[in-house]
Formats: C-alpha cells, sequence, structure tokens
C-alpha cells in the first residue's frame, strides 16, 4: 500500500515541477493498483492493473489532453514570422552592420544568414530564424 501510495506523491510531484504531461498518467496507475491493494488484490494483480491503467491513460487520453493544451499556446510575434517572406527596406549586408525589413508594417533589424549575402532595397527574402531582435534572412 504504501509503495503505491510513494509513486502517486512522487508523480505527481515530478509533473507539477516539469508540466510536461508524462508522469500525471502513472499516478493514475499507481492509484488504480492502490485500490486493488485496498480489496486485498494479489501483488501480482496490483503490478498488472498498474501497467495497464498507465498504458490506457497514455494512450488514450495523453494525446487528447496535449492537444487541448497546446490549442492554448498562442505564436509571438517572432514565432509567427519564421518561414514568411518580408520586405528589406534597407540594404542587408553583415559586414557594414546594416539592414532593414518590413515585416506586418512593422520594421526589424534584419541580418543574412550568411555574411557573403547582401540584400538590396525591395528585393523580397525569407525570415529563417530570429536571434535576438534581429531577423536572420535567407533568399526564397
Amino acid at each position: 500500500m504504501y509503495l503505491w501510495l510513494a509513486v502517486i506523491v512522487i508523480t505527481a510531484v515530478i509533473e507539477i515541477i516539469t508540466v510536461g504531461l508524462t508522469s500525471i498518467w502513472i499516478s493514475g496507475g499507481a492509484l488504480a493498483a492502490l485500490i486493488v491493494c485496498l480489496c486485498g488484490g494479489h501483488p501480482g494483480l496490483q503490478i498488472a492493473v498498474f501497467f495497464v491503467v498507465t498504458f490506457i491513460l497514455l494512450y488514450f487520453t495523453r494525446p487528447w489532453a496535449k492537444k487541448y493544451l497546446e490549442s492554448r499556446k498562442v505564436a509571438t510575434n517572432y514565432e509567427e514570422c519564421i518561414g514568411k517572406e518580408v520586405r528589406v527596406i534597407e540594404e542587408v549586408d553583415n559586414r557594414k552592420e546594416s539592414g532593414k525589413v518590413l515585416y506586418n508594417g512593422m520594421e526589424w533589424t534584419a541580418r543574412a544568414e550568411d555574411d557573403e549575402q547582401i540584400y538590396a532595397v525591395d528585393e523580397v527574402v525569407v525570415v529563417s530564424e530570429i536571434r535576438g531582435v534581429k531577423m536572420i534572412l535567407k533568399r526564397k
């Protein structure tokens, strides 16, 4: 009985710390095993119930819960612009440390992904990543 209580507490604490939707399902399996233990079930049956219930919870409810929680995540400005096309409004030249682009009506400081690349004014390029407050660009 104390083993199952310890598993429930430990996995619940791990879930609270990590919020990764991994160990909470083990807590559910341990709870089911604890109920079997309290009903006088054989230790082998308790272990079997633990594994079966944990598997069922992981397999059937984790994808649903993960999808529900991920749908509430809102992309920030920098996440939504990666892979998008932007227009150069000031020549992008890493050696001169110059360059600006226009994205959604906002000016961004920009640098080329490759130091050898120079992008001219009005050229349309793609955002490959964000480093700090700078858009890193590459050709389409």
